[in-house]
């Protein structure tokens, strides 16, 4: 298993071990046999299937959350098993996993739902496909002041993602509870803060980058955080106030290049993650309660 992270737009990887290529292909001694040329082109061949079963390298990135922990416990141990080396590249902000994609430098990420992917691919010229979706944390409404919903008071402050798509998540919860009023049929992947039409809380509505969200809390009255944040954060979903109610267009997903959908990594990675055996082991782990889970997960025996 190998691993790098991205700082700054750079990449730092790790170089083959010493040695990996000599391991790769056997010594080949001379031989006296007339059926000299046949053993060594079955030797050849033996070593290069030993150097491909090495080179079968399969770059996955992720942000903060609980997505590469699942991936890593879960879904890699499959992988492994079919010859895959699985190399965690370790992202700090929301566009570059996918520009990493879109450029070949990973295979695949796994951070984002198909509302996302379909924003940046219209807003950044990618063009990227989901392949199969993840169990994922949903977003919530956590507090460090109030213990309850009915605690917080009129003309409370609440953060909320700055980002068009997540924003209407946030924003919908908050309309859920009759706390705003949100203009009809508005357009999940281009609403803010200035399409609620009605505020009876009177609530101040904070825009800020999603992943500042946590820290917001030590100010804000209420923040909307999603479930990945909140993960990689230490709050726990059952400490949210109100957790949305999760449809599937935000449930998280592998993306790929378009193109990739049917390479052979990408539906090994789909095969493993709609296993039973990755279903046993997501359900065990009392950690990941609370998660909205795929439709392909069967109802718990």
């Amino acid at each position: 298993m190998a691993e790098c992270f991205v700082r700054d737009g750079r990449e730092a990887t790790h170089s083959a071990p010493p040695g990996l290529l000599q391991a790769s292909f056997p010594t080949i001694r001379a031989m006296s046999s007339p059926f000299r040329p046949r053993r060594l082109a079955a030797l050849s061949l033996l070593g290069l299937a030993a150097f491909a079963a090495h080179a079968a390298e399969l770059a996955v990135g992720f942000m903060p959350g609980p997505y590469r922990d699942a991936f890593a416990k879960g879904i890699a141990p499959q992988l492994e098993k079919k010859g895959y080396q699985i190399r965690y590249v370790e992202f700090s902000q929301g566009v570059q996993p996918n520009d990493a994609v879109q450029r070949g430098n990973i295979d695949a990420n796994i951070f984002q739902h198909t509302l996302y992917l379909q924003a940046t691919n219209k807003s950044q010229g990618f063009d990227l496909v989901p392949v199969v979706h993840v169990p994922t944390p949903p977003m919530g409404l956590y507090s460090q002041k109030h213990r309850k919903l009915a605690d917080v008071p009129d003309g409370a402050t609440v953060t909320l993602p700055a980002d068009p798509v997540n924003a209407a998540r946030a924003l919908n919860i908050l309309a859920g509870l009759g706390w705003v009023q949100l203009k009809p049929g508005v357009d999940p992947i281009s609403v803010s803060e200035r399409d609620v039409v009605a505020n009876p809380k009177r609530l101040k509505l904070v825009p800020l980058d999603a992943a500042q969200a946590p820290r917001s809390l030590a100010d804000a009255d209420l923040a909307a955080v999603q479930g990945n944040f909140a993960v990689a954060s230490g709050l726990k979903l059952t400490e949210a106030l109100k957790l949305e109610d999760m449809t599937l267009p935000y449930v998280n997903v592998v993306a790929v290049k378009r193109g990739n959908e049917n390479a052979a990594f990408a539906r090994d990675i789909a095969e493993a993650y709609r296993s039973a055996e990755f279903q046993r082991f997501f359900r065990a782990n009392p950690v990941w309660a609370g998660y909205r889970l795929p439709d392909y997960f069967t109802a718990a025996q």
